[in-house]
């Protein structure tokens, strides 16, 4: 076959793919090209060489076979927020038409690589029963669970990559395979918590939880308390139960549609909280950070497990973006005034938002069944995203980088696969320690013997 980057060759090899599958194939400049190659963050120029929006699972399987024969790098995107590499030449693989979703009252779920956290507490709320996502349930959930997915919950529950009973995914060699812990457990292990690096999961069955209400929501303080409810977060957060969940938030949000008065165009700091037991003693285990200040707006109340989005309501438009994320060995009262210092309103900060994710509980015990997913024993995550137009995000970049270093004295020297999109390779490397990183790229060589998902970033071999 001629080489795919000659003009004749490249599509009349393309032609030959279409002919092999039922979904659609757009190349640049075909109308829609455009739509799938975008990830969410729009200040991210993707340019592959072509998309196939998949319609089977077989066509996952024709695309990577397709992209083996013609020295292809091969990327998956559902809905686009783990995109960080530009993807020149390679094909990318757009799962949304993989839609399928099966809730079982029994407790558990299969659901297709394109459908979305949102899709599946929708479909569970009449049966009483909760997956573990995001505090974004608009991101897919095979993206999220193969990072680990470390959510609103993951101090009652752990993390939904503990949850997960099987993978159908093709894998490099270009097969098709159902893993599960006893079928196929070194690849189990890998999928969970390796991210993208050793194929594309088609479909993902996992537990539920019986858990149909939660007493959740967030506290919103003003720009004069964001010191003292800082601090106080820091303090209060060592004395939670393992059914309280955390994090905080100091926020910028734009006077725009959908962002409260009380909110829109200032400094303020908001305490994300879910509780999984009654909501007595949540609401008593709460009552420090309501003492703390003057609630601008109080949302922490009882509501079905199916709201959850509504404690951290994260955007969901695509949106020019600069995210940059840590881990932390402590949040110390030292911890919380450095921080303040760094990015509070008086710092003239970029930032959209500076969060701090308490973590330990459930989170922190090893699973029965081993994964990927490392890091499990640092106490907080530190996570900032600036939104600016393109020129700007650089500088936007260098000041979260600062942040960072402000905080060196807490940090635990690591991140988490789902927060290091930005970090490119080294990014993903500090997900994982070192023993782990070998292994997963042991188990890239041996699935993936052409290298295809490269751009999962597991080291070169």
């Amino acid at each position: 076959m001629e080489p795919i980057g000659h003009q004749t060759g490249r599509l009349a090899a393309f032609d030959s793919l279409r002919s092999n599958v039922a979904g659609t194939l757009y190349e640049a400049g075909d109308p829609g090209y455009a739509e799938l190659a975008t990830p969410w963050n729009v200040a991210v120029r993707t340019s592959p060489a072509a998309v196939l929006e998949a319609a089977t699972a077989d066509d996952v399987v024709q695309a990577v076979r397709f992209a083996a024969a013609n020295g292809l790098a091969v990327a998956v995107q559902a809905t686009g927020h783990g995109i960080a590499s530009d993807l020149d030449g390679a094909l990318l693989v757009h799962t949304r038409q993989l839609a399928g979703c099966t809730v079982d009252p029994g407790g558990w779920a299969r659901t297709g690589a394109g459908v979305t956290w949102k899709t599946v507490l929708a479909a569970c709320a009449d049966h009483g029963l909760a997956g573990l996502c995001g505090s974004s349930p608009g991101v897919s959930v095979a993206g999220y669970t193969s990072g680990g997915g470390i959510g609103p919950v993951a101090r009652t529950f752990g993390a939904a990559s503990d949850r997960v009973r099987s993978f159908d995914v093709v894998t490099g060699d270009g097969r098709l395979r159902h893993v599960t812990a006893k079928s196929e457990p070194d690849l189990f292990w890998g999928l969970r918590g390796g991210k993208s690096s050793l194929g594309i999961i088609t479909t993902t069955e996992f537990s539920l939880l019986p858990l149909p209400y939660i007493y959740a929501g967030a506290l919103f303080f003003g720009t004069d308390s964001v010191a003292d409810v800082t601090a106080a977060w820091s303090q209060w957060c060592p004395t939670l139960p393992p059914e309280a969940t955390t994090s905080l938030g100091l926020m910028q949000l734009p006077p725009m549609p959908g962002v409260p008065e009380p909110l829109a165009g200032k400094f303020t700091v908001a305490v994300r909280y879910v509780y999984t037991g009654n909501a007595d003693d949540g609401a008593r285990w709460l009552a420090p950070m309501r003492a703390a200040g003057a609630p601008l707006i109080d949302a922490v109340q009882t509501m079905p497990y199916s709201m959850i989005g509504l404690v951290h309501s994260d955007p969901e438009d695509a949106m020019p973006a600069s995210e940059a994320s840590c881990l932390l060995t402590d949040f110390s009262a030292d911890a919380a005034e450095t921080l303040v210092g760094a990015v509070g309103p008086e710092t003239g900060s970029p930032q959209l938002l500076v969060e701090v994710r308490q973590f330990g509980g459930a989170l922190s015990a090893e699973p029965e069944i081993a994964s990927a997913l490392c890091h499990r024993d640092a106490a907080f995550g530190l996570y900032s995203v600036g939104v600016a137009a393109p020129p700007e995000l650089p500088a936007v970049a260098d000041h979260a980088a600062g942040v960072q270093s402000a905080m060196n004295a807490w940090q635990f020297g690591a991140s988490l696969p789902n927060f290091s999109a930005g970090g490119g390779a080294a990014g993903f490397a500090a997900s994982y320690t070192p023993d782990v990183l070998a292994r997963l790229s042991g188990l890239a060589a041996h699935y993936d013997p052409d290298s295809l998902f490269r751009l999962g970033q597991v080291p070169a071999r």
